[in-house]
C-alpha cells in the first residue's frame, strides 16, 4: 500500500492527484516547486518502475513543466530526482527565473526555506489546481 514519505507529507502541500502520481506544492514560497510522486510502493528510483509507468511519470512530468512554464512565465524548468534525503522517488519540477533568489545555482541549500503566509498559499493552492484542471491529463484535486 502506497505511503507518502513522512518529510514529503511535512514539507508539501497534497494538491491532487494524476493517474500515476500524487502532485504536491513545495512550502518554500522562494520559488513554484511542484513534486510529482508515483503512487508505488519501495520504488527509489524511475527504472524501478515498469515500463507503462514510466511511460505515464513521463507524460505527466511533461504535462506539469509546461503548465508551469507557461502559468509562472519562467525563465527555465528544473527538473530533478534526486532522492537523497528522502529515499522515495519524486520528481522535482521547479520553475526558474533569472531574478529569483538562487539564480543561476541549483536551489538546495541556497538559502532558508521561506514558508508561505497562509493567505499566499490558499491563493496558490487554488490557482494550482486550476491550472491543474486544465491539463489534457486526468486531475482530481485533494
Amino acid at each position: 500500500m502506497f505511503e507518502l514519505h513522512p518529510q514529503l507529507a511535512k514539507d508539501c502541500v497534497h494538491l491532487g492527484d494524476f493517474p500515476l502520481c500524487q502532485v504536491l506544492l513545495n512550502r518554500d514560497s522562494h520559488y513554484p516547486w511542484l513534486i510529482l510522486v508515483p503512487r508505488r510502493e519501495d520504488i527509489s528510483e524511475i527504472y524501478q518502475l515498469d515500463g507503462s509507468d514510466q511511460q505515464q511519470l513521463l507524460k505527466e512530468s511533461s504535462a506539469l513543466s509546461a503548465s508551469l512554464m507557461e502559468h509562472c512565465n519562467a525563465d527555465k524548468m528544473n527538473v530533478a530526482a534526486l532522492g537523497n534525503m528522502v529515499p522515495q522517488l519524486h520528481v522535482h519540477h521547479i520553475a526558474r527565473f533569472k531574478t529569483d533568489i538562487a539564480w543561476p545555482n541549483p536551489v538546495w541549500g541556497f538559502a532558508p526555506a521561506l514558508a508561505y503566509s497562509e493567505q499566499n498559499l490558499a491563493l496558490a493552492v487554488s490557482r494550482l489546481r486550476a491550472e491543474l484542471a486544465k491539463l489534457s491529463i486526468e486531475f482530481v484535486p485533494k
